[in-house]
């Protein structure tokens, strides 16, 4: 274990120098998720028939979700990119834990959304989203946040992993776009056909986000009905992780944790057997 810590510190500092010379990715990761706020909550939110703030305050969790989710594509292309130019090789080579560079590819990852949330939560103040639960509700939706991003994560890295290619796992990695967009993350499911409803109430993201409404504003129900708006963060009939979207958001990283840790480590201490 004292290994794993200690060879795991030493690769979170080899990414965090990775990103620090590369300031023109990290940049773009930090101002996309602001320009698509401004993007949704304005043009999006006009479109509908809800009022412009209170469409903000829906939209504010969905899209820091939806950033979450982009761990996948993340770690996917960065464990591509080291596999592709032999750096991972080289690191088997090493008499380091096997574990630790996959951890620290994704403490980094995690540390960089951390910070890249700060400026992007304070433009959702500016554009009327509000923080109406207590602080402790504040501190666990963003523990919830990071602990589904550092799940996404490691979800990349066993596919990144997997595909060994820097243009196929871009190409890979562009797919899951489509993720948030098969959720609630944008619009309520309410207003869904049905099997495509049940599709995006399965969805984590679904959860995760309402997760997010519930305890970042849990008035925010209320004032949208008192408002005549056809929207809810929990709609009436939803699946059990939207129901329950705390435990939901819960096990889906409890899953996806299971799942791609022990792939990920596998795969990068066996290569391609």
């Amino acid at each position: 274990m004292s290994m794993l810590a200690y060879d795991g510190t030493a690769m979170l500092g080899r990414q965090l120098l990775r990103l620090r010379n590369n300031p023109g990715l990290l940049i773009l990761t930090q101002t996309m998720p602001i320009s698509m706020l401004l993007f949704f909550g304005y043009v999006f939110g006009s479109a509908l028939a809800v009022p412009g703030e209170a469409y903000r305050s829906f939209l504010v969790p969905g899209l820091l979700v939806a950033t979450a989710s982009g761990g996948i594509m993340a770690g996917m292309f960065q464990a591509a990119q080291d596999t592709h130019r032999g750096v991972t090789n080289r690191f088997r080579t090493l008499p380091v834990s096997r574990a630790a560079v996959p951890l620290g590819q994704a403490a980094a990852d995690l540390v960089a959304t951390a910070l890249g949330t700060v400026p992007f939560l304070l433009v959702g103040l500016a554009v009327g989203w509000r923080v109406e639960g207590s602080p402790l509700e504040a501190v666990g939706a963003l523990a919830l946040l990071l602990l589904f991003r550092f799940a996404c994560t490691w979800a990349g890295i066993y596919l990144g992993l997997l595909t060994r290619n820097e243009e196929a796992a871009g190409q890979l990695g562009g797919a899951t776009f489509l993720l948030p967009l098969l959720s609630s993350a944008y619009i309520p499911t309410s207003g869904l056909p049905g099997w495509l409803r049940t599709l995006a109430e399965w969805n984590p993201i679904s959860a995760l986000a309402t997760a997010l409404r519930d305890l970042f504003s849990p008035k925010l129900s209320a004032s949208l009905e008192q408002g005549g708006a056809p929207i809810a963060p929990v709609p009436e009939g939803a699946a059990w992780p939207v129901a329950h979207p705390v435990a939901g958001s819960l096990l889906w990283c409890a899953v996806l944790l299971g799942v791609f840790v022990p792939l990920a480590v596998r795969r990068y201490a066996h290569g391609e057997r």
